[in-house]
């Protein structure tokens, strides 16, 4: 509803998507077939008389279609009733203008080798340059890597933002991120423009040039380094897993001489790299952003927290006060924990080759979670309420005062300040303390930001998940296979987690959430459960097509209607929806081929380390996405040519089961086509085997162009591909019983 009882006027509001009753009628048959395939299992088991052989492997075949049956049902609640949600900034802007809250702004980077700091101090650009007061915005810099390479493009940066935040805000450049703007306009939008895009332009590049040289040096030029004192602490530093604290204010946003090139204040800057040991964890990206909080709370102490990745720019000047409409509405803001919007990507070409875009989940799934109680914390683009992300429960009388109180003292200078509160960042402080336990984001998951979400929930908050038509933030995806498997098995892998430990949504939200968000969050949570299933399904029919044995009913069969019926139906909805939310149908073919490929190699690697990490053999680590590659990696991506050559594991049984249904495919060919008399009875028995083993093959073109054709360096490795046909070999050699 627009207008509330009263006459008040709403800040934001919610609608339920059309067409829910078609979806319904869809949902139940597909049940239905489900519910028949299932009994055509159990009442048509091999008995083993006769000759009659794969017992046991019809059983094996029962049991995956059970468990991705299971797997489609807790689907069911991302997509039962999805929601919508629309936002009035005018309204927000005419109530509460003067009282806009401050809000504090994280971005996290880790390495500067696969985190070029070109690219993170465009993000960090970015969001400085909001449509937002600039004494009311603090944005923090968490650098990891400890690096003086980093340091000294956030100090460029400083100096930069002097002409790029005016000259954002007197032409509203969007996106904010100066790389993406002067690559993505060559020329000055309009002629009142011209000069100053030329002289923004030629201080950019000069200043990129700049950074490029240093990082070839590896180190800033002493005449910088003695120009600026920041720089001596680099002195004791050992590596970047081994200093102390270093924490720089760049630009003090207290200050009235930090005002940019029209007279205008700045938003605060702050470098932190918080002190690392060799002898302590010091929990990756958590740990960090629990450092982050316990420092801002010193400095700004904004009651609003914005957390971004180092490669995720701003896209969209008016992302802060959208998130505001939800927080600061009078009727149901004080539900609302924290705001996510979705993951969007720059780098993703016209069929998404990799399915990294994640258009589903994005664009479909997280709409009908928000029905629930709110979408996951995805760990990037999220606004939080402090106080609620350390550790704050929900009560009814809930109410946030927007004015902060920071912890500085009367007549205390900027560095004895920072001194004051370096120990917060010290690598101990998490000692014998509830700070990732039941403070701030919690440690000891690979989806930190996951489990998070899901623990503040269970604290009775809501959250809200807005897609507003200029996206909000826009990323870099993997360019090549190796990195999206590598990045899936660990989002697997923590969610999986998150299933086998106390922080499982069906034992600690129990009475605590809705069951249809605990349904949601276990489908994710199992997602590393549906790779095994799934590979045996692309397996074992082809291995029995070799040793003759159906495993499917008849093309006379009635029992033949069920496993048509959901196979037409439900690829025919999955491609109309993919058009819908503006995919193509090479996209949808990618996306389903990624999706093989994801459940029969991220989510086997998943379960196994998560198996070994219980019993204690490893510990939970933290792979960084390379945000970097070569040119020709490049060019082949932006041809739509698959990456392999690595010698990954993954790509090995890729390799393996690809060879597998090739050669099972010639033979149920052969036996098809130049088999004796009878040649209708085994097209009448095999049919839908040979489909099976065929779609397999169709979906598998591009490995077998890397094994037999490709000559460029991204082909498989012959090494690779002689193991995968030795494993080929011994697979079909196996009896089947």
């Amino acid at each position: 509803m627009a207008t509330a009882k009263g006459g008040y006027l709403p800040l934001f509001e919610t609608k339920e998507a059309k067409g829910r009753v078609a979806y319904l009628v869809f949902a139940l048959s597909t049940l239905v077939a489900i519910c028949m395939i299932l009994v055509y299992r159990v009442r048509h088991v091999p008995t083993g008389e006769g000759g009659q052989g794969g017992r046991w492997v019809w059983i094996g075949l029962f049991v995956a279609e059970l468990w991705l049956s299971l797997a489609w049902l807790l689907r069911q609640s991302l997509r039962w009733n999805p929601v919508y949600r629309y936002t009035f900034k005018d309204r927000l802007s005419h109530r509460y203008e003067r009282e806009l809250p401050v809000v504090d702004i994280f971005v996290c980077t880790a390495d500067p080798k696969v985190e070029p700091p070109i690219m993170v101090i465009n993000t960090v650009l970015s969001v400085m340059a909001y449509d937002y007061p600039p004494e009311k915005l603090s944005v923090y810099l968490s650098d990891d890597g400890g690096s003086e390479l980093m340091f000294y493009a956030m100090l460029e940066a400083s100096l930069f933002s002097k002409h790029w935040l005016p000259f954002c805000k007197q032409f509203k450049v969007e996106p904010p991120s100066p790389s993406a703007f002067f690559s993505g306009h060559s020329d000055p939008l309009h002629p009142h423009m011209d000069n100053h895009y030329s002289s923004i332009k030629k201080l950019y590049k000069d200043m990129e040039n700049r950074i490029k040289i240093v990082i070839e040096l590896g180190r800033a030029p002493e005449e910088i380094r003695k120009e600026n004192k920041g720089f001596l602490e680099w002195d004791t530093v050992y590596g970047p897993r081994d200093h102390q604290t270093i924490l720089q204010v760049l630009i003090d946003g207290r200050d009235p001489n930090a005002v940019d090139m029209e007279g205008q204040p700045l938003p605060t800057l702050v470098y932190m790299a918080r002190e690392k040991r060799p002898q302590y964890h010091h929990n990756f990206k958590a740990g960090a952003m629990n450092s982050l909080i316990r420092v801002s709370s010193k400095i700004s102490n904004a009651p609003i927290i914005l957390n971004v990745d180092c490669d995720m720019y701003s896209n969209n000047l008016d992302s802060v006060r959208d998130a505001l409409c939800f927080f600061m509405d009078d009727e149901k803001g004080h539900e609302i924990a924290y705001v996510q919007y979705p993951q969007n990507f720059y780098n993703i070409i016209k069929n998404d080759l990799y399915g990294s875009f994640l258009r589903t989940n994005f664009e479909v799934e997280l709409y009908g979670m928000d029905d629930c109680g709110g979408p996951l914390y995805i760990g990037s683009g999220c606004f939080h309420r402090r106080d609620i992300l350390c550790g704050r429960k929900y009560t009814e009388d809930y109410q946030r005062e927007w004015k902060t109180e920071n912890d500085r003292i009367a007549g205390e200078s900027l560095i004895e300040l920072i001194e004051r509160i370096k120990g917060l960042a010290d690598c101990s402080y998490d000692d014998n303390s509830q700070w990732g336990k039941q403070i701030g984001v919690k440690y000891g998951c690979p989806v930190e930001d996951v489990i998070t979400g899901l623990t503040i929930k269970c604290r009775g908050w809501k959250s809200v998940y807005f897609y507003p038509t200029q996206k909000a933030f826009l990323g870099v995806a993997p360019v090549t296979l190796d990195q999206m498997l590598v990045q899936h098995k660990r989002w697997s892998e923590g969610h999986l987690q998150i299933f086998l430990s106390r922080d499982c949504p069906l034992w600690q939200g129990h009475g605590r959430i809705n069951p249809g968000l605990q349904m949601a969050y276990s489908y994710y949570n199992l997602w590393a459960t549906y790779g095994p299933p799934t590979l045996y399904y692309i397996v074992i029919p082809s291995l029995c097509l070799l040793k003759g044995i159906p495993l499917f009913p008849k093309i006379s069969s009635p029992w033949l209607l069920p496993f048509a019926y959901l196979t037409i139906a439900s690829s025919t909805y999955s491609l109309g929806e993919f058009l819908w939310i503006g995919g193509s149908v090479q996209g949808w073919w990618n996306d389903k081929r990624i999706w093989i490929y994801r459940r029969t190699t991220s989510y086997l690697f998943a379960i196994v380390d998560t198996m070994l990490k219980l019993l204690g053999f490893t510990e939970t680590g933290f792979v960084i996405t390379d945000k970097v590659a070569d040119d020709d990696v490049m060019q082949r991506y932006e041809q739509e040519i698959m990456e392999f050559g690595t010698n990954s594991p993954m790509f090995s049984i890729l390799t393996t089961v690809a060879l597998l249904n090739l050669f099972s495919l010639f033979s149920g060919l052969k036996r098809l086509l130049m088999g004796p008399p009878g040649t209708d009875d085994v097209l009448e028995t095999w049919c839908l085997q040979i489909l099976v083993c065929a779609f397999v093959v169709a979906i598998n073109l591009p490995v077998y162009q890397g094994i037999f054709f490709r000559k460029d360096k991204g082909r498989i490795p012959s090494s690779l591909v002689s193991t995968s046909f030795v494993l080929t070999l011994i697979a079909s050699m196996l009896p089947m019983y």
